[in-house]
């Protein structure tokens, strides 16, 4: 699979200077936990679910989460596991399609090594596991309980921690929290393939929820959440884990209060006003906003609860043309030495050593999601994707 492949080789040579990557559940972590993209969720009693999951591959998504956590009812729980085992044998005995990468998002650490000995063979088309509410001593157990799955069932099977608990949202616990997080996924750390917050539990510990046009960073006490997550787990001296953006709960809204947050002039110069007046309809200017904000705080990627977000999230991950272009001139090798080079866009400083982390991780980037051309923007990106 790769980014952008629903889309026709004709309009993607158009669009990219670099085609993004292709990939599939046995690349190295490294580039799987870059390459999650817009992380789709969905409640593991979809009656078609099967049917749902090769639905959204061919429109472009290419992670999935497949919940019987908090969106289900307790006691929804064993028909969601049943359904879920038998979606799964349904997806494996098909031809071969391009599917998402799969994830289960499980309440208990007993359900791991249940789930992988019901899907039988048909474990094959699992990635791994989503684990809730994560904390060392609740998440050890899920993490031994994963690794006895793999063992079992020999195949490879990531965790993705969610960072939600009221211990690590609370000021006088959240560095003690967040070390012995630290500890627990640095102990399993080839396994963790990102970390994910969960601020809607963050907001209900406060009676809160922020409105569509605002964003995470707006809700202070969420905000400085995310900034000590990024702190202590996200550094870039080798020693962090990717962390993924929170979800945005609004795909329709029917007022609003502050003014669109989106410029009229990028869409008029791409000929694409309508385009602009549907994403304000549907809250995306909210969300847009609130990609760019994750990747200015470090976040990569975002978890999704509805298909339309996928395609903002995906389209404002495309590496353009002028970061490619510095980030290759400050990784130049006759460039390890350090110093000041004005960029080729004549407009900017690199300064190489401290951009030099920077630089890596966009090039990461752009091999997964790829490098837009000279003249491309994010509202190109953004038209060309939407199905016809």
């Amino acid at each position: 699979m790769h980014h952008f492949g629903h889309v026709a080789p004709e309009v993607r040579k158009r669009l990219f200077f670099r085609e993004p990557c292709e990939f599939d559940s046995n690349s190295p972590a490294r580039l799987l936990a870059a390459a999650l993209g817009a992380t789709l969720y969905s409640p593991a009693t979809r009656p078609r679910l099967a049917d749902d999951i090769v639905k959204q591959a061919d429109r472009g998504v290419v992670s999935m989460v497949l919940c019987l956590e908090d969106s289900i009812g307790d006691e929804d729980v064993p028909a969601g596991e049943e359904n879920l085992v038998r979606q799964f044998t349904e997806l494996a005995a098909r031809p071969a399609p391009s599917l998402p990468l799969l994830f289960v998002r499980v309440r208990t650490p007993q359900q791991i090594p249940d789930l992988v000995a019901r899907l039988g063979p048909a474990v094959r088309l699992l990635s791994g596991f989503v684990l809730p509410k994560f904390t060392e001593e609740r998440g050890i157990p899920f993490l031994e309980a994963l690794a006895v799955a793999e063992a079992a069932s020999g195949r490879r099977l990531f965790a993705m921690p969610v960072l939600e608990s009221p211990e690590l949202l609370y000021r006088e616990s959240r560095v003690d929290t967040l070390e012995g997080i630290f500890r627990a996924v640095d102990k399993y750390r080839d396994r963790v393939l990102a970390l994910r917050l969960g601020v809607t539990d963050f907001c209900s510990s406060y009676g809160l929820r922020r409105a569509p046009d605002m964003t995470a960073y707006d809700v202070q006490v969420v905000a400085s959440v995310i900034a000590d997550v990024v702190n202590m787990l996200g550094r870039a001296d080798g020693t962090g884990f990717t962390v993924t953006g929170p979800v945005w709960e609004y795909f329709r809204v029917q007022e609003r209060m502050f003014k669109p947050q989106l410029r009229r002039s990028p869409f008029l110069e791409g000929q694409a006003e309508e385009l602009r007046e549907a994403l304000i309809e549907h809250a995306m200017d909210g969300l847009l906003r609130e990609i760019a904000l994750d990747q200015a705080n470090g976040l990569l990627g975002k978890t999704c609860i509805h298909p339309s977000h996928v395609l903002p999230v995906h389209a404002l991950s495309v590496v353009s043309h002028e970061e490619f272009s510095d980030a290759q001139d400050i990784l130049r090798p006759e460039r390890c030495g350090g110093g000041v080079l004005r960029s080729s866009y004549t407009n900017k400083m690199n300064e190489v050593k401290p951009h030099r982390a920077w630089a890596e991780r966009t090039l990461l980037r752009a091999e997964v999601f790829g490098v837009a051309n000279e003249d491309i923007g994010f509202v190109e990106l953004l038209a060309a994707g939407i199905p016809t």
